[in-house]
């Protein structure tokens, strides 16, 4: 096989190392290039049949003269030129499912922050004072997960494996994994905000998802209700939130992800105490590398062997 993989110089040095080495033992020989400067790329891409991109430059498409596979290393696929790929006649897979187990254990991390009162705790530690907190149960509570997807899917087994109520929307309701007690439709998605005291996004961000929680939708929370945002800052209107966790519209929020990022040093999310702040690193472990090159070891045989009906994960 002579099929060519390049890693472009969008994603990150330590990655792309540590993936390369990956592939090296299991893919031929010679046939995996590592760009690591844009010159680099640009060069490499023309040749290249598979580009592994964090981001993608809509001049290289046009410099292509080989490329069958565009590979991102991301489950959102937001910020492609998704029409101008599909016009260039080349497919698309994303990275979906890689990032569910870390994502997942974050955001289950984040409940029990929460529920236990260990950020209480942290800051009482911080200032020298002993005092009990009295902290809640999980398994007394509601989790409604906004897009059960493979990190969903993944939420809601570990909720359940603490006796939360599990409840979602999604796309195609017809299939649901056996630990959601009860799916609703997209479209039905403030059904779950009314039931969930921890209230989790985990969609994709589309034209019908960006500013999805706004004023009228903290509204519609329990005042003792958790956001957790492990999806795309735009997803909620910051302001609002910013609103909502002033005047205690709900307990308080977790996010990983932010409309800015980094997050600015101006942000008012900096300094509420109700909030916790992850500069968008759930989806990272150290099994990560080993997730990514499984797909993109699969997505290669695909593609040398022309079989491309049978990418993983194929969005295009």
């Amino acid at each position: 096989m002579d099929t060519t993989l390049l890693l472009a110089h969008t994603i990150s040095p330590d990655w792309s190392r540590d993936l390369v080495s990956e592939l090296k033992t299991r893919l031929p020989e010679g046939l995996i290039e590592n760009a690591t400067t844009p010159a680099e790329t640009t060069e490499k891409v023309v040749e290249a049949d598979i580009l592994v991109v964090g981001r993608l430059q809509n001049e290289w498409l046009a410099q292509a003269q080989e490329l069958t596979l565009v590979q991102s290393l991301w489950a959102g696929v937001d910020m492609y030129p998704l029409d101008r790929i599909d016009e260039a006649g080349v497919a698309m897979a994303n990275a979906s499912g890689v990032h569910a187990k870390p994502i997942a254990e974050h955001v289950l991390g984040y409940m029990l922050q929460f529920e236990r009162g260990l950020t209480q705790a942290v800051k009482n530690r911080r200032r020298g004072v002993w005092e009990h907190i009295s902290g809640g149960e999980l398994g007394t509570k509601t989790v409604g997960i906004i897009g059960v997807g493979e990190i969903g899917s993944r939420v809601s087994e570990l909720a359940t494996a603490f006796g939360m109520e599990t409840v979602g929307t999604k796309r195609d309701t017809s299939s649901a994994p056996a630990s959601i007690d009860t799916i609703f439709p997209a479209s039905e998605y403030q059904t779950v905000l009314q039931q969930s005291d921890y209230l989790v996004l985990s969609c994709p961000l589309t034209e019908t998802t960006e500013g999805l929680l706004g004023v009228d939708e903290f509204r519609m929370l329990n005042r003792d209700a958790t956001v957790i945002n492990v999806a795309r800052g735009e997803i909620i209107d910051q302001t609002a939130l910013v609103r909502a966790l002033r005047s205690g519209m709900i307990q308080g929020a977790a996010l990983d992800v932010f409309e800015q990022e980094p997050l600015p040093p101006e942000s008012p999310l900096w300094d509420l105490s109700n909030v916790i702040v992850t500069p968008h690193m759930a989806w990272r472990s150290p099994q990560t590398t080993q997730r990514w090159a499984d797909l993109l070891v699969e997505n290669y045989r695909a593609v040398a062997s022309k079989e491309t009906d049978s990418i993983v994960n194929r969005v295009l």
